[in-house]
């Protein structure tokens, strides 16, 4: 996996004059520069919990995000915290769904094609991502996210959750400050405490072999679901790109998802997993 996640990937420049989704914001490249090179921010910028301000776009990430749902033929994306990243997975999916949407359909057992759900607790932002960018394959979802355990961990969830099974999922939210409730006093509203969603945790069984999880930042919560899982799962801590990946690297479930692997995946995920 972390030597072919983004081996066809060599220039980003090129790759975003193939699919410019940056035109949904009408953002200038002249004025942003380097496409690689990420943003600075100060280091209460993320905790903040008076911020009003959205982040801005950082190119390379959502770049990397598009070609991971390109290069892997994804049909259907759960999206943890809307944003941004929201536009640039109903282009890319929109890519997908042009290319392969009749071979998926005839061929695939996949019930939500070329269908990202994003679920977010903040019904501002929400509605502020559904007037700055035009989607087509984006459902957006409104839930409650309290704090619970998991194993006697404290820890979040969303509630509800749309019902789908999902091949790639994007860990991105919620913020720490944000989820409501405590465990004997403990929750993740402090300053110097860390996101800790579980949510991935309760679904981990219902999973296809191939799935790829990609947690943004959040490296603690990365590591407490790295040492709660109980399947198969490769993991990549992209140190340069403060992300980690997972992959779900098992032997096909049936005839169903061994097709859906190698149509979408092929002979590099048995690779993967010998």
């Amino acid at each position: 996996m972390f030597d072919t996640t983004y081996k066809n990937l060599t220039s980003y420049s090129d790759y975003l004059a193939k699919h410019p989704f940056h035109e949904k914001w009408g953002l200038d490249l002249s004025a942003y520069g380097d496409l690689s090179r990420k943003q600075e921010k100060s280091a209460y910028h993320d905790v903040d919990p008076s911020s009003e301000e959205a982040f801005p776009a950082e190119l390379d990430d959502l770049i990397r995000l598009h070609y991971l749902v390109t290069s892997r033929k994804v049909t259907t994306i759960l999206e943890f915290g809307v944003g941004k990243s929201s536009a640039v997975f109903d282009h890319a999916l929109q890519v997908n769904k042009a290319s392969f949407a009749e071979y998926v359909s005839q061929n695939l057992r996949r019930s939500n094609p070329f269908e990202c759900h994003s679920v977010d607790n903040n019904q501002q932002w929400i509605e502020e991502c559904e007037k700055s960018a035009t989607t087509e394959n984006v459902t957006y979802h409104y839930s409650k996210c309290n704090v619970g355990t998991f194993n006697d961990r404290v820890c979040t969830y969303f509630d509800p959750l749309p019902n789908i099974c999902p091949d790639l999922i994007y860990l991105d939210g919620p913020d720490q400050m944000s989820p409501q409730g405590s465990i004997r006093g403990l929750s993740t509203q402090h300053l110097d405490r860390l996101p800790m969603s579980a949510d991935i945790l309760a679904m981990e069984h219902f999973l296809l072999p191939g799935t790829l999880i990609v947690v943004d930042g959040r490296t603690a919560n990365a590591r407490f679901l790295k040492s709660s899982f109980q399947r198969n799962w490769s993991h990549w801590h992209a140190v340069d790109f403060d992300q980690h990946f997972f992959e779900l690297s098992e032997e096909p479930l049936g005839v169903y998802n061994r097709r859906q692997i190698d149509f979408c995946l092929g002979n590099d995920f048995y690779d993967r997993i010998l």
